[in-house]
């Protein structure tokens, strides 16, 4: 069942259903102001008009909430009215929300509703801009982009039948029909081209070249990278630069590659759970196979232990490095190409 059974009231009895539809209309409200509320829409206020407007709760019918030993799913067609409330609340929440889960391993979620503020902000869209996003998930940020820009400059893509299925059903519950492919995020989606902005919702090892050749020149990339956002510009399909956002971010990998978050080795000075321990582990994720953890300590040290926006990734050609405080200063790592 999709989430729009809850608002066609299919199984008589699911009493209340008015109620449920006011309670959620408040919770997106509040969400709305709590978010509102961080400043993240200083800088473009219309993203909070796509907010009010766009019922993240038809983009996930169902959830699991809790530990990931232990794991409830939550179904907004449950018998139970305590049980659909419980869902409708988490549904507006501002937390990121598992939605599918496979061996075990999550495999897509709804991400952190200011966390996507925020990345929609920094793609810096313009009315009439072309976006791509690698990654559909639920469908609830290519409905947020296709509030802003209209359905036909929305293409969101995933590798997962599954999932370009049912971001289909919700973003048509909701009202919106961008275009969904099902496809390899990391050759991108050419015939929909070229795009003036590319948006991922998933974590990469390296930046893929097809991305680069389906934008016009100066577009903007944003996309998450080790543990941080990566913002960068296109100048042609060959090259592209930019640093990182002050935000830390963590969200699945690309379908087809793997990650694991690097190993801290106890090194005495650095205390555990620090926003310093953060840090640390973000440049060993940016840096790996180039530093061992003991060699990054000690530059993280004696450069200050900076903060993520003096980091950046340059493409230049068959070359692609990340790099601190400069893109030829003395320290820069390759990236796999």
């Amino acid at each position: 069942m999709g989430a729009d059974d809850l608002h066609e009231g299919r199984d008589s009895d699911l009493d209340g259903v008015d109620d449920l539809d006011d309670l959620a209309a408040s919770a997106r409200a509040e969400l709305v102001r709590m978010i509102e509320a961080g400043g993240v829409w200083d800088r473009d206020p219309v993203w909070r008009e796509a907010f009010e407007a766009v019922p993240r709760h038809l983009f996930v019918p169902y959830y699991y909430a809790g530990a990931v030993s232990g794991r409830q799913r939550l179904w907004g067609e449950s018998p139970e009215r305590r049980t659909r409330e419980r869902w409708l609340r988490g549904a507006y929440a501002d937390a990121p929300l598992a939605t599918r889960m496979r061996d075990g391993e999550l495999v897509s979620s709804s991400s952190q509703p200011s966390l996507m503020a925020v990345m929609l902000v920094e793609l810096e869209v313009e009315d009439g801009h072309n976006v791509l996003e690698i990654g559909a998930g639920t469908g609830y940020n290519a409905a947020l982009l296709a509030h802003r820009l209209g359905d036909d400059l929305v293409t969101t893509v995933d590798l997962d039948p599954e999932i370009t299925e049912s971001a289909r059903r919700h973003l048509a519950a909701a009202g919106h029909h961008p275009v969904v492919v099902t496809g390899d995020g990391a050759r991108g989606v050419p015939e929909r081209g070229p795009y003036d902005r590319i948006i991922a919702t998933c974590t990469l090892a390296s930046i893929p070249r097809a991305w680069l050749a389906q934008c016009r020149p100066g577009a903007r990339i944003l996309t998450p990278f080790a543990t941080g956002l990566a913002a960068l510009t296109v100048r042609d399909a060959e090259h592209a630069e930019g640093r990182f956002l002050h935000t830390s971010a963590y969200f699945v990998p690309l379908r087809g590659t793997s990650r694991s978050d690097p190993e801290i080795p106890h090194l005495g000075a650095l205390p555990v759970r620090t926003r310093e321990h953060e840090l640390f582990r973000f440049l060993l994720g940016l840096t790996r196979g180039s530093l061992d953890p003991q060699e990054a300590y000690a530059l993280w040290e004696r450069e200050g232990r900076p903060e993520r926006e003096r980091y950046g990734i340059t493409v230049s050609g068959d070359r692609e490095w990340a790099w601190l405080d400069e893109p030829t200063g003395p320290y820069a790592w390759p990236l796999p190409v």
